[in-house]
């Protein structure tokens, strides 16, 4: 089976051309790939099929054999493997997902012919885990949770929940670096607020469009990256006014661009791509 190992931000998986390839078990596939010492080492495995409501199709699993509903810099990627690898000539593509179809535009250098920039529109931010519920995301105890204090291990935290087609809860700290992420990402993944666990942001502000964050994804565990959860980030800083609407978000594997277009809802991601190598197992 050949493979691709791409990252976008640090935020690294192993994609497979399911056009080419074959996958009866992607759960227990991604198990075994993204092992980092018996392994190739990933977040996650990431297959590229056919769709009948788009031009293409993502399906994603995390480093524990989940299914993931979506990753916008997974999104983002496969942008560019679909332009590079010649299976598109189209600089806007269509990519359904566990989460709904996703808009891609692709920035091309004319001179290459090589993919710069890619931006995703993530669709809108949703507020209410009411409503997120009702499109079948996930389930959530609370209809609605802005700025809501929680507290454990004589420790109080503030969260903001917001949905990017999967779950955040998004927090925002003084000082990250200090933070032992190890130990506090789990207990708050795993809280019954969220009876289908939950991704967890710790973000602290540089000034009002520019943040930093590191993450704690549901089924990985910290990641160098995670595109929606920027996106979440932004939404949630700038409700509880601590950021722009558009704003920088820096995470331990590089930079990403956040739009949240207030009029429409909907929320852009953008940043660069980039292969790692190939391989076949």
């Amino acid at each position: 089976m050949r493979f691709e190992k791409m990252h976008a931000a640090g935020n690294d998986y192993i994609y497979i051309n399911l056009f080419e390839e074959k996958v009866e078990n992607p759960g227990e596939l991604s198990i075994r790939l993204s092992e980092r010492h018996f392994g190739v080492g990933s977040d996650g495995i990431v297959l590229i099929g056919p769709s009948v409501q788009a031009d293409y199709s993502m399906l994603m699993y995390n480093a524990d054999g989940s299914e993931g509903l979506m990753c916008g810099n997974a999104a983002r990627c496969v942008g560019k493997y679909l332009y590079e690898r010649g299976m598109t000539s189209k600089n806007e593509i269509s990519l359904s997902t566990k989460s709904g179809i996703k808009h891609l535009s692709l920035k091309i250098n004319n001179s290459t012919n090589k993919v710069e920039l890619i931006q995703v529109n993530m669709g809108k931010a949703i507020l209410s885990a009411k409503d997120a519920g009702a499109k079948g995301y996930f389930q959530l105890a609370l209809n609605e949770m802005i700025d809501y204090p929680i507290q454990f291990d004589e420790q109080k935290y503030r969260i903001t929940f917001v949905s990017m087609g999967n779950p955040h809860a998004v927090i925002f700290l003084h000082n990250i670096e200090s933070l032992e992420i190890e130990k506090i990402g789990p207990k708050i993944e795993h809280l019954n607020l969220f009876p289908d666990r939950t991704n967890v942001e710790f973000v602290e502000v540089v000034d009002s469009k520019h943040i930093k964050m590191r993450v704690w994804e549901r089924g990985s565990g910290e990641t160098f990256a995670c595109g929606s959860g920027a996106c979440a980030a932004v939404v949630a800083g700038n409700i509880i006014g601590k950021c722009k609407s558009k704003a920088k978000v820096n995470m331990r594997g590089g930079q990403l661009e956040v739009l949240w277009d207030k009029a429409s809802k909907e929320v852009y991601l953008t940043g660069d791509a980039h292969f790692v190598y190939k391989g076949e197992i």
